[in-house]
């Protein structure tokens, strides 16, 4: 066994103000099941996720991998939502932006 196989898994730190927009992501794919009468039942079968992961994603558990929620998104149809994160990057055009005014590009 290697040393870090022996060691408590570790998962990220998520602050408040983070775990508050898991939270919410987890509340909006649960309506989004209800709204298409998509049961954990179905959605276990549809996935193979297990159930209790099944809770964890509807409850926004960060320690879930990010390749279970696509997966839960894509029965739901609403895959496509997850590229959007960081699609319009305002911050990084701003600072693009001032470069470009004071000539650094």
């Amino acid at each position: 066994m290697k040393d870090n196989e022996s060691q408590t898994k570790r998962g990220a730190v998520v602050f408040p103000k983070n775990q508050k927009i898991l939270q919410i992501m987890g509340e909006n794919i649960m309506l989004a099941m209800k709204r298409r009468r998509i049961s954990q039942d179905l959605m276990h079968k549809r996935t193979g996720i297990s159930k209790p992961t099944l809770r964890k994603i509807v409850s926004g558990d960060p320690t879930v991998s990010i390749g279970h929620y696509i997966n839960v998104l894509a029965v739901l149809g609403l895959q496509a939502d997850l590229g959007k994160v960081a699609l319009d990057d305002e911050l990084g055009r701003k600072l693009q932006d001032i470069e470009l005014l004071n000539g650094k590009r």
